[in-house]
């Protein structure tokens, strides 16, 4: 076989020329709609967006969570995401969830998330209590200051109204707030640049 007669002719079309006079003909897909597979949350990187998408994905789930395992307060208080050591543990809990009944995972996954539940419970309950949050009320967690720094600043209980209409006030304070950390970012770039 003679490979001179498989090249093209200089003047046939490229093959994105192609693609772009039959794109009326194929399918479109929304690459934003395609599920990337479960990953773990790094809560002190996320970007403001991030940050936004995370909060209300995780805090569907800790709702799921509570309603269908009946857990009391004392394992997974109203104000959880005001408290940083319940929030990576719920986290960690959601991602593994989410591995453990994925498709493609082993039947067996399920009963090893289970296993890491009544782990994950204990350790929730540990928190929950040295955090002082309840049912009604919350506080932020005491923090223990080190010889030499400074000591920490008073605990005051508040009363818990409205979990939800607090959560979303809690979350547009997170995004600001990591908006403005990455505005000064970009800012500080800009400034470098010229």
């Amino acid at each position: 076989m003679d490979t001179t007669d498989e090249v093209p002719d200089f003047d046939e079309p490229e093959p994105q020329q192609l693609d772009k006079d039959d794109d009326d003909e194929r399918p479109q897909v929304d690459t934003g709609l395609i599920a990337e597979p479960p990953h773990p949350v790094n809560w002190n990187l996320l970007t403001a967006e991030e940050a936004e998408e995370e909060w209300a994905e995780l805090d569907r789930w800790v709702s799921w969570l509570r309603h269908t395992y009946g857990l009391p307060a004392a394992v997974v208080p109203p104000f959880w995401h005001h408290h940083q050591e319940l929030v990576w543990e719920l986290s960690a809990l959601h991602i593994h969830w989410l591995c453990a009944y994925d498709p493609d995972q082993n039947g067996s996954a399920p009963s090893g998330w289970h296993r890491d539940f009544a782990d994950a419970r204990n350790r929730l309950r540990d928190w929950v209590a040295a955090s002082g949050t309840r049912l009604d009320r919350d506080r932020p967690t005491r923090q223990t200051s080190w010889p030499g720094e400074q000591p920490a600043e008073p605990v005051e209980e508040t009363l818990i109204a409205d979990r939800d209409s607090e959560f979303v006030d809690f979350v547009r304070a997170d995004v600001a707030r990591r908006q403005q950390v990455e505005e000064e970012f970009y800012a500080t770039l800009a400034r470098d640049n010229r």
